[in-house]
Protein backbone atom coordinates (compact mmCIF):
# COMPACT_ATOMS: atom_id res chain seq x y z
CA UNK A 1 0.00 0.00 0.00
CA UNK A 2 1.23 3.49 -0.87
CA UNK A 3 0.10 6.90 0.36
CA UNK A 4 -0.04 9.32 -2.58
CA UNK A 5 -0.58 13.05 -2.21
CA UNK A 6 -2.46 15.41 -4.48
CA UNK A 7 -1.29 19.01 -4.38
CA UNK A 8 -3.19 22.15 -5.21
CA UNK A 9 -2.39 22.43 -8.94
CA UNK A 10 -0.98 25.47 -10.66
CA UNK A 11 -4.01 26.68 -12.61
CA UNK A 12 -1.85 29.17 -14.46
CA UNK A 13 -2.41 32.85 -15.22
CA UNK A 14 -0.11 33.91 -12.37
CA UNK A 15 -2.44 32.72 -9.59
CA UNK A 16 -0.76 31.50 -6.41
CA UNK A 17 -3.63 30.31 -4.22
CA UNK A 18 -7.20 29.02 -4.27
CA UNK A 19 -10.02 28.55 -1.77
CA UNK A 20 -11.59 25.13 -1.28
CA UNK A 21 -15.30 25.67 -1.82
CA UNK A 22 -16.59 22.10 -1.49
CA UNK A 23 -15.32 18.56 -1.01
CA UNK A 24 -17.10 15.84 -3.01
CA UNK A 25 -15.37 12.95 -1.17
CA UNK A 26 -14.65 11.97 2.43
CA UNK A 27 -12.00 9.74 4.07
CA UNK A 28 -12.73 6.12 3.22
CA UNK A 29 -14.33 6.87 -0.18
CA UNK A 30 -12.99 5.09 -3.25
CA UNK A 31 -11.83 7.42 -6.04
CA UNK A 32 -10.84 6.76 -9.64
CA UNK A 33 -8.48 8.53 -12.03
CA UNK A 34 -10.19 11.65 -13.35
CA UNK A 35 -12.90 11.79 -10.66
CA UNK A 36 -13.69 15.29 -9.39
CA UNK A 37 -12.85 15.45 -5.68
CA UNK A 38 -13.36 19.12 -4.90
CA UNK A 39 -14.31 22.54 -6.23
CA UNK A 40 -11.95 25.44 -5.66
CA UNK A 41 -12.25 29.15 -6.30
CA UNK A 42 -9.27 31.01 -7.61
CA UNK A 43 -9.11 34.76 -7.71
CA UNK A 44 -10.85 34.64 -11.07
CA UNK A 45 -13.10 31.60 -11.38
CA UNK A 46 -14.49 28.43 -9.76
CA UNK A 47 -12.76 25.23 -10.95
CA UNK A 48 -13.41 21.54 -10.31
CA UNK A 49 -10.29 19.46 -9.56
CA UNK A 50 -10.04 15.80 -10.68
CA UNK A 51 -7.80 13.32 -8.85
CA UNK A 52 -5.08 11.90 -11.14
CA UNK A 53 -4.98 8.35 -9.72
CA UNK A 54 -7.08 5.52 -8.23
CA UNK A 55 -7.32 4.61 -4.56
CA UNK A 56 -9.10 5.20 -1.26
CA UNK A 57 -9.21 8.63 0.36
CA UNK A 58 -6.86 8.64 3.34
CA UNK A 59 -7.27 12.21 4.60
CA UNK A 60 -8.55 15.66 3.63
CA UNK A 61 -5.94 18.14 4.78
CA UNK A 62 -7.99 21.34 4.58
CA UNK A 63 -11.56 22.20 5.46
CA UNK A 64 -14.03 23.88 3.14
CA UNK A 65 -13.52 27.63 3.09
CA UNK A 66 -9.75 27.39 3.55
CA UNK A 67 -7.41 29.26 1.22
CA UNK A 68 -4.51 27.04 0.13
CA UNK A 69 -1.28 27.97 -1.64
CA UNK A 70 -0.45 26.32 -4.95
CA UNK A 71 1.77 23.30 -4.34
CA UNK A 72 0.36 22.42 -0.90
CA UNK A 73 -1.02 18.90 -0.40
CA UNK A 74 -4.81 19.01 -0.10
CA UNK A 75 -5.71 15.31 -0.08
CA UNK A 76 -3.90 11.99 0.47
CA UNK A 77 -5.00 8.72 -1.14
CA UNK A 78 -4.10 5.09 -0.34
CA UNK A 79 -3.18 3.29 -3.53
CA UNK A 80 -2.09 -0.28 -4.23
CA UNK A 81 -3.74 -3.72 -4.60
CA UNK A 82 -7.52 -3.80 -4.28
CA UNK A 83 -7.38 -5.87 -1.08
CA UNK A 84 -5.06 -3.45 0.65
CA UNK A 85 -7.12 -0.49 -0.43
CA UNK A 86 -10.27 -2.04 0.99
CA UNK A 87 -8.60 -2.79 4.33
CA UNK A 88 -7.32 0.78 4.53
CA UNK A 89 -10.70 2.29 3.71
CA UNK A 90 -11.24 3.68 7.22
CA UNK A 91 -10.64 7.38 7.89
CA UNK A 92 -7.14 8.49 8.79
CA UNK A 93 -8.16 9.23 12.38
CA UNK A 94 -8.84 5.54 13.09
CA UNK A 95 -5.58 4.36 11.52
CA UNK A 96 -3.53 6.87 13.42
CA UNK A 97 -5.12 6.07 16.76
CA UNK A 98 -4.81 2.30 16.35
CA UNK A 99 -1.15 2.25 15.32
CA UNK A 100 0.76 5.28 16.58
CA UNK A 101 4.04 3.36 16.41
CA UNK A 102 3.64 2.05 12.87
CA UNK A 103 6.68 1.24 10.80
CA UNK A 104 8.10 4.06 8.67
CA UNK A 105 7.27 2.24 5.42
CA UNK A 106 4.47 4.66 4.39
CA UNK A 107 6.83 7.59 4.71
CA UNK A 108 9.37 5.83 2.52
CA UNK A 109 6.71 4.99 -0.01
CA UNK A 110 5.67 8.63 -0.29
CA UNK A 111 9.02 9.70 -1.70
CA UNK A 112 8.79 7.99 -5.11
CA UNK A 113 5.15 9.06 -5.37
CA UNK A 114 6.10 12.68 -4.82
CA UNK A 115 8.84 12.40 -7.42
CA UNK A 116 6.48 10.93 -10.00
CA UNK A 117 4.72 12.98 -12.63
CA UNK A 118 1.93 15.05 -11.08
CA UNK A 119 -1.09 15.07 -13.45
CA UNK A 120 -3.19 18.22 -13.16
CA UNK A 121 -5.95 19.94 -15.09
CA UNK A 122 -5.84 19.62 -18.86
CA UNK A 123 -3.95 22.54 -20.34
CA UNK A 124 -2.03 23.40 -17.19
CA UNK A 125 1.24 22.33 -15.68
CA UNK A 126 2.74 22.11 -12.26
CA UNK A 127 6.02 23.77 -11.41
CA UNK A 128 8.97 21.62 -10.33
CA UNK A 129 9.32 23.56 -7.10
CA UNK A 130 5.85 22.51 -5.98
CA UNK A 131 6.81 18.81 -5.87
CA UNK A 132 9.16 19.31 -2.93
CA UNK A 133 7.89 19.06 0.62
CA UNK A 134 8.65 22.04 2.81
CA UNK A 135 9.80 20.61 6.19
CA UNK A 136 8.10 21.76 9.35
CA UNK A 137 10.38 22.91 12.14
CA UNK A 138 10.50 21.23 15.56
CA UNK A 139 8.02 18.53 14.50
CA UNK A 140 10.46 15.74 13.59
CA UNK A 141 9.92 13.75 16.79
CA UNK A 142 6.15 13.86 16.41
CA UNK A 143 6.37 12.70 12.80
CA UNK A 144 8.67 9.82 13.75
CA UNK A 145 6.23 8.56 16.38
CA UNK A 146 3.42 8.39 13.83
CA UNK A 147 5.44 6.97 10.95
CA UNK A 148 4.61 9.73 8.47
CA UNK A 149 6.49 12.56 6.87
CA UNK A 150 3.62 15.02 7.18
CA UNK A 151 2.72 15.86 10.80
CA UNK A 152 -0.27 17.98 9.75
CA UNK A 153 -1.89 14.99 8.00
CA UNK A 154 -2.10 12.76 11.07
CA UNK A 155 -5.00 13.83 13.29
CA UNK A 156 -3.73 12.03 16.40
CA UNK A 157 -0.50 13.40 17.91
CA UNK A 158 0.56 11.73 21.18
CA UNK A 159 3.02 14.45 22.08
CA UNK A 160 0.42 17.15 21.49
CA UNK A 161 -2.14 15.21 23.52
CA UNK A 162 0.24 15.05 26.47
CA UNK A 163 0.72 18.81 26.25
CA UNK A 164 -3.04 19.34 26.26
CA UNK A 165 -3.48 17.05 29.28
CA UNK A 166 -0.71 18.79 31.20
CA UNK A 167 -2.17 22.18 30.37
CA UNK A 168 -5.62 21.09 31.52
CA UNK A 169 -4.28 19.88 34.88
CA UNK A 170 -2.32 23.07 35.51
CA UNK A 171 -5.02 25.41 34.17
CA UNK A 172 -2.53 27.07 31.83
CA UNK A 173 -1.38 26.78 28.25
CA UNK A 174 2.07 25.48 29.35
CA UNK A 175 4.14 27.79 27.17
CA UNK A 176 7.41 26.13 28.18
CA UNK A 177 6.22 22.72 27.02
CA UNK A 178 4.76 24.16 23.83
CA UNK A 179 8.15 25.51 22.92
CA UNK A 180 9.49 21.97 22.59
CA UNK A 181 7.03 21.11 19.80
CA UNK A 182 5.53 23.61 17.42
CA UNK A 183 1.80 24.17 17.97
CA UNK A 184 -0.34 22.36 15.41
CA UNK A 185 -2.55 24.68 13.37
CA UNK A 186 -3.64 25.14 9.79
CA UNK A 187 -2.22 28.06 7.78
CA UNK A 188 -5.41 30.22 8.01
CA UNK A 189 -5.45 29.75 11.78
CA UNK A 190 -1.78 30.74 12.02
CA UNK A 191 -2.49 33.88 9.99
CA UNK A 192 -5.46 34.72 12.24
CA UNK A 193 -3.29 34.34 15.33
CA UNK A 194 -0.61 36.56 13.77
CA UNK A 195 -3.17 39.24 12.89
CA UNK A 196 -4.57 39.21 16.44
CA UNK A 197 -1.12 39.15 18.02
CA UNK A 198 -1.65 35.77 19.69
CA UNK A 199 1.25 33.37 20.30
CA UNK A 200 0.02 29.91 19.29
CA UNK A 201 2.31 28.35 21.88
CA UNK A 202 0.13 29.91 24.61
CA UNK A 203 -3.19 28.69 23.19
CA UNK A 204 -4.87 25.58 24.61
CA UNK A 205 -5.93 23.49 21.56
CA UNK A 206 -9.34 21.83 21.47
CA UNK A 207 -9.23 20.31 17.99
CA UNK A 208 -8.71 16.63 17.23
CA UNK A 209 -5.15 15.51 17.94
CA UNK A 210 -4.26 18.75 19.69
CA UNK A 211 -4.85 21.04 16.68
CA UNK A 212 -5.46 24.71 17.43
CA UNK A 213 -8.75 25.91 15.88
CA UNK A 214 -10.03 29.37 14.98
CA UNK A 215 -12.28 29.28 18.04
CA UNK A 216 -9.26 28.62 20.24
CA UNK A 217 -7.51 31.70 18.84
CA UNK A 218 -10.58 33.89 19.31
CA UNK A 219 -10.98 32.63 22.87
CA UNK A 220 -7.34 33.46 23.61
CA UNK A 221 -7.79 36.92 22.10
CA UNK A 222 -10.90 37.57 24.21
CA UNK A 223 -9.06 36.44 27.33
CA UNK A 224 -6.22 38.82 26.51
CA UNK A 225 -8.58 41.78 26.09
CA UNK A 226 -10.23 41.48 29.52
CA UNK A 227 -7.05 42.13 31.59
CA UNK A 228 -6.13 45.08 29.37
CA UNK A 229 -9.52 46.69 29.99
CA UNK A 230 -9.59 46.00 33.70
CA UNK A 231 -5.99 46.92 34.54
CA UNK A 232 -6.17 50.71 33.96
CA UNK A 233 -9.41 50.97 35.93
CA UNK A 234 -8.00 49.00 38.85
CA UNK A 235 -4.92 51.20 38.95
CA UNK A 236 -6.93 54.41 39.16
CA UNK A 237 -7.36 55.92 42.66
CA UNK A 238 -11.15 55.54 42.47
CA UNK A 239 -13.47 53.70 44.88
CA UNK A 240 -13.09 49.94 44.87
CA UNK A 241 -16.62 49.30 43.53
CA UNK A 242 -16.26 51.50 40.42
CA UNK A 243 -14.13 49.18 38.23
CA UNK A 244 -16.60 46.28 38.38
CA UNK A 245 -19.18 48.02 36.17
CA UNK A 246 -17.09 49.26 33.23
CA UNK A 247 -14.88 46.33 32.07
CA UNK A 248 -17.60 43.69 32.28
CA UNK A 249 -19.76 45.26 29.52
CA UNK A 250 -17.12 46.99 27.35
CA UNK A 251 -15.70 43.98 25.50
CA UNK A 252 -19.01 42.26 24.56
CA UNK A 253 -20.53 45.54 23.33
CA UNK A 254 -17.60 46.17 20.98
CA UNK A 255 -17.50 42.60 19.71
CA UNK A 256 -21.21 42.62 18.87
CA UNK A 257 -21.07 45.88 16.91
CA UNK A 258 -18.52 44.74 14.32
CA UNK A 259 -18.14 41.82 11.92
CA UNK A 260 -14.83 40.96 10.29
CA UNK A 261 -14.91 39.35 6.84
CA UNK A 262 -11.73 37.76 5.46
CA UNK A 263 -10.55 39.36 2.21
CA UNK A 264 -10.00 36.58 -0.29
CA UNK A 265 -10.85 35.31 -3.76
CA UNK A 266 -12.28 37.80 -6.23
CA UNK A 267 -12.56 40.53 -3.60
CA UNK A 268 -8.86 40.27 -2.75
CA UNK A 269 -7.71 40.46 -6.36
CA UNK A 270 -10.12 43.31 -7.13
CA UNK A 271 -8.79 45.30 -4.19
CA UNK A 272 -5.18 44.77 -5.24
CA UNK A 273 -5.96 45.68 -8.85
CA UNK A 274 -7.84 48.86 -7.94
CA UNK A 275 -5.14 50.08 -5.56
CA UNK A 276 -2.46 49.34 -8.16
CA UNK A 277 -4.42 51.12 -10.89
CA UNK A 278 -5.33 54.17 -8.82
CA UNK A 279 -1.74 54.76 -7.72
CA UNK A 280 -0.06 53.86 -11.04
CA UNK A 281 -2.13 55.36 -13.84
CA UNK A 282 -2.91 59.11 -13.59
CA UNK A 283 -6.69 59.16 -13.89
CA UNK A 284 -8.72 61.87 -15.59
CA UNK A 285 -12.53 61.70 -15.72
CA UNK A 286 -14.76 63.67 -18.09
CA UNK A 287 -18.57 63.78 -18.22
CA UNK A 288 -21.18 64.43 -20.87
CA UNK A 289 -24.98 64.62 -20.55
CA UNK A 290 -27.10 64.27 -23.71
CA UNK A 291 -30.39 63.20 -25.27
CA UNK A 292 -30.72 59.50 -26.11
CA UNK A 293 -34.40 59.51 -27.07
CA UNK A 294 -33.65 58.39 -30.64
CA UNK A 295 -31.47 55.54 -29.38
CA UNK A 296 -34.23 54.33 -27.06
CA UNK A 297 -36.67 54.34 -29.98
CA UNK A 298 -34.18 52.32 -32.04
CA UNK A 299 -33.86 49.80 -29.21
CA UNK A 300 -37.61 49.29 -29.25
CA UNK A 301 -37.67 48.89 -33.05
CA UNK A 302 -34.87 46.32 -32.96
CA UNK A 303 -36.73 44.31 -30.30
CA UNK A 304 -39.66 44.03 -32.70
CA UNK A 305 -37.49 43.12 -35.71
CA UNK A 306 -38.14 39.45 -36.64
CA UNK A 307 -34.57 39.13 -37.96
CA UNK A 308 -33.29 39.74 -34.41
CA UNK A 309 -35.79 37.49 -32.66
CA UNK A 310 -34.33 35.69 -29.66
CA UNK A 311 -31.55 38.22 -29.12
CA UNK A 312 -31.19 40.38 -26.03
CA UNK A 313 -31.54 43.95 -27.29
CA UNK A 314 -30.96 46.70 -24.74
CA UNK A 315 -29.37 50.17 -24.54
CA UNK A 316 -26.02 48.71 -23.42
CA UNK A 317 -25.74 46.83 -26.72
CA UNK A 318 -26.03 50.05 -28.75
CA UNK A 319 -23.73 51.89 -26.34
CA UNK A 320 -21.11 49.17 -26.89
CA UNK A 321 -21.54 49.55 -30.64
CA UNK A 322 -21.19 53.33 -30.33
CA UNK A 323 -17.93 52.88 -28.38
CA UNK A 324 -16.54 50.66 -31.13
CA UNK A 325 -17.43 53.26 -33.77
CA UNK A 326 -15.77 56.00 -31.67
CA UNK A 327 -12.62 53.89 -31.28
CA UNK A 328 -12.42 53.53 -35.06
CA UNK A 329 -12.54 57.32 -35.35
CA UNK A 330 -10.01 57.78 -32.53
CA UNK A 331 -7.71 54.72 -32.71
CA UNK A 332 -5.06 56.18 -30.37
CA UNK A 333 -7.32 55.67 -27.36
CA UNK A 334 -7.02 51.91 -27.83
CA UNK A 335 -3.54 51.52 -26.34
CA UNK A 336 -1.60 50.40 -23.28
CA UNK A 337 1.45 51.66 -21.39
CA UNK A 338 4.56 49.44 -21.26
CA UNK A 339 6.45 50.72 -18.23
CA UNK A 340 9.42 48.34 -18.61
CA UNK A 341 10.08 49.23 -22.26
CA UNK A 342 8.88 52.83 -21.88
CA UNK A 343 6.63 52.40 -24.91
CA UNK A 344 3.01 53.01 -25.85
CA UNK A 345 1.47 49.90 -27.39
CA UNK A 346 -1.27 50.66 -29.94
CA UNK A 347 -3.83 47.86 -30.21
CA UNK A 348 -5.31 47.06 -33.62
CA UNK A 349 -8.05 45.00 -32.01
CA UNK A 350 -10.68 45.74 -29.37
CA UNK A 351 -11.29 43.35 -26.47
CA UNK A 352 -14.26 45.12 -24.93
CA UNK A 353 -14.55 44.55 -21.18
CA UNK A 354 -17.94 44.42 -19.44
CA UNK A 355 -17.95 44.90 -15.67
CA UNK A 356 -20.21 42.24 -14.17
CA UNK A 357 -21.45 42.00 -10.58
CA UNK A 358 -21.45 38.36 -9.43
CA UNK A 359 -22.18 36.65 -6.09
CA UNK A 360 -18.40 36.35 -5.60
CA UNK A 361 -17.64 39.98 -6.43
CA UNK A 362 -16.94 42.23 -9.39
CA UNK A 363 -15.20 40.74 -12.42
CA UNK A 364 -14.44 42.16 -15.86
CA UNK A 365 -14.50 39.57 -18.65
CA UNK A 366 -14.07 40.90 -22.15
CA UNK A 367 -15.48 40.23 -25.60
CA UNK A 368 -12.56 39.23 -27.80
CA UNK A 369 -12.26 41.07 -31.15
CA UNK A 370 -15.48 42.99 -30.57
CA UNK A 371 -14.49 45.46 -33.31
CA UNK A 372 -15.07 42.81 -35.99
CA UNK A 373 -18.53 41.71 -34.81
CA UNK A 374 -21.93 42.36 -36.29
CA UNK A 375 -24.76 43.57 -34.08
CA UNK A 376 -26.08 40.01 -33.78
CA UNK A 377 -22.66 38.60 -32.86
CA UNK A 378 -22.09 41.36 -30.33
CA UNK A 379 -25.49 40.72 -28.72
CA UNK A 380 -24.84 36.98 -28.47
CA UNK A 381 -21.36 37.51 -27.02
CA UNK A 382 -22.61 40.07 -24.51
CA UNK A 383 -25.44 37.82 -23.29
CA UNK A 384 -23.16 34.78 -23.02
CA UNK A 385 -20.48 36.73 -21.18
CA UNK A 386 -22.89 38.07 -18.55
CA UNK A 387 -24.58 34.69 -18.02
CA UNK A 388 -21.26 32.89 -17.61
CA UNK A 389 -20.04 35.50 -15.14
CA UNK A 390 -23.15 35.27 -12.96
CA UNK A 391 -22.87 31.48 -12.89
CA UNK A 392 -19.28 31.80 -11.64
CA UNK A 393 -17.90 29.94 -14.66
CA UNK A 394 -15.83 32.71 -16.23
CA UNK A 395 -12.38 31.39 -17.12
CA UNK A 396 -9.17 33.35 -16.43
CA UNK A 397 -8.56 33.67 -20.18
CA UNK A 398 -11.86 35.54 -20.57
CA UNK A 399 -10.57 38.30 -18.29
CA UNK A 400 -7.18 38.83 -19.90
CA UNK A 401 -5.96 41.28 -22.52
CA UNK A 402 -8.85 43.72 -22.27
CA UNK A 403 -8.38 47.06 -23.99
CA UNK A 404 -11.32 49.19 -22.77
CA UNK A 405 -14.20 48.56 -20.34
CA UNK A 406 -17.88 49.47 -19.98
CA UNK A 407 -19.54 49.60 -16.55
CA UNK A 408 -23.29 50.12 -16.35
CA UNK A 409 -24.05 51.87 -13.06
CA UNK A 410 -27.34 53.09 -14.47
CA UNK A 411 -29.04 49.78 -13.66
CA UNK A 412 -28.87 50.84 -10.00
CA UNK A 413 -30.48 54.22 -10.73
CA UNK A 414 -27.14 56.04 -10.42
CA UNK A 415 -26.56 59.05 -12.69
CA UNK A 416 -22.83 58.48 -13.13
CA UNK A 417 -19.55 57.94 -11.29
CA UNK A 418 -15.78 58.22 -11.56
CA UNK A 419 -14.72 54.67 -12.47
CA UNK A 420 -11.20 53.33 -11.87
CA UNK A 421 -9.33 51.83 -14.80
CA UNK A 422 -9.01 48.10 -15.13
CA UNK A 423 -5.22 47.51 -14.89
CA UNK A 424 -3.52 47.50 -18.28
CA UNK A 425 -6.37 49.28 -20.07
CA UNK A 426 -6.50 52.83 -21.39
CA UNK A 427 -10.07 53.86 -20.50
CA UNK A 428 -13.32 52.88 -18.82
CA UNK A 429 -16.78 54.28 -19.62
CA UNK A 430 -19.47 54.48 -16.91
CA UNK A 431 -23.03 54.50 -18.24
CA UNK A 432 -25.54 56.35 -16.06
CA UNK A 433 -29.28 55.88 -15.67
CA UNK A 434 -31.49 56.91 -18.58
CA UNK A 435 -34.23 59.19 -17.23
CA UNK A 436 -37.09 61.26 -18.61
CA UNK A 437 -36.08 64.91 -18.10
CA UNK A 438 -37.04 68.34 -19.42
CA UNK A 439 -34.73 69.06 -22.36
CA UNK A 440 -34.52 71.74 -25.02
CA UNK A 441 -35.38 70.04 -28.31
CA UNK A 442 -35.81 72.04 -31.52
CA UNK A 443 -36.14 75.26 -29.55
CA UNK A 444 -38.76 73.98 -27.11
CA UNK A 445 -38.57 72.38 -23.69
CA UNK A 446 -39.83 68.83 -23.98
CA UNK A 447 -39.59 65.63 -21.93
CA UNK A 448 -36.71 63.61 -23.39
CA UNK A 449 -34.71 60.51 -22.45
CA UNK A 450 -31.41 61.81 -21.04
CA UNK A 451 -28.31 60.11 -19.68
CA UNK A 452 -24.79 60.95 -18.50
CA UNK A 453 -21.58 59.18 -19.49
CA UNK A 454 -18.34 59.38 -17.50
CA UNK A 455 -15.05 58.50 -19.18
CA UNK A 456 -11.96 57.84 -17.05
CA UNK A 457 -8.71 57.47 -18.95
CA UNK A 458 -4.97 57.08 -18.41
CA UNK A 459 -3.49 60.54 -18.92
CA UNK A 460 -0.15 59.02 -19.89
CA UNK A 461 -1.83 57.60 -22.99
CA UNK A 462 -4.71 59.96 -23.66
CA UNK A 463 -4.48 63.72 -23.39
CA UNK A 464 -7.44 66.01 -22.80
CA UNK A 465 -8.13 66.69 -26.47
CA UNK A 466 -8.17 63.03 -27.51
CA UNK A 467 -10.26 62.01 -24.51
CA UNK A 468 -12.76 64.78 -25.14
CA UNK A 469 -13.13 63.93 -28.84
CA UNK A 470 -13.59 60.26 -28.05
CA UNK A 471 -16.31 60.92 -25.45
CA UNK A 472 -18.05 63.46 -27.69
CA UNK A 473 -18.12 60.94 -30.57
CA UNK A 474 -19.77 58.31 -28.36
CA UNK A 475 -22.45 60.82 -27.36
CA UNK A 476 -22.93 61.94 -30.97
CA UNK A 477 -23.59 58.37 -32.12
CA UNK A 478 -26.10 57.75 -29.35
CA UNK A 479 -27.83 61.10 -29.90
CA UNK A 480 -28.18 60.34 -33.63
CA UNK A 481 -27.92 56.54 -33.96
CA UNK A 482 -27.91 56.70 -37.78
CA UNK A 483 -24.22 57.46 -37.33
CA UNK A 484 -23.79 53.80 -36.44
CA UNK A 485 -24.08 53.38 -40.20
CA UNK A 486 -22.65 56.61 -41.62
CA UNK A 487 -19.56 56.66 -39.36
CA UNK A 488 -18.95 52.94 -39.50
Amino acid sequence: MTIREFKMPDVGEGLTEAEILKWFVQPGDTVTDGQVVCEVETAKAAVELPIPFDGVVHALLFEEGTTVDVGQVIISVQTGPAGEAAEAGAPATVTAAAAPAAAPAPAQAEEPAAAARQPVLVGYGVSQASTKRRPRKAAGDVAAQNGTAAPAVVPAQPAAAQLVAAAAQNGTAAPAAAGAARALAKPPVRKLAKDLGIDLATVVPTGDGGVVTREDVHAAAAAAIAPQVAAPVAAAPAPVQAPAEVPVQAAPATAGRETRIPVKGVRKVTAQAMVGSAFTAPHVTEFITFDVTRTMKLVQELKEDPDLAGLRINPLLLIAKAVLVAIRRNPDVNASWDEAAQEIVLKHYVNLGIAAATPRGLIVPNIKDAHAMTLRELSESLSGLVATARDGKTSPADMQNGTLTLTNVGVFGVDTGTPILNPGESAILAVGAIKLQPWVHKGKVKPRQVTTLALSFDHRLIDGELGSRFLADIAAVLEHPRRLVTWA
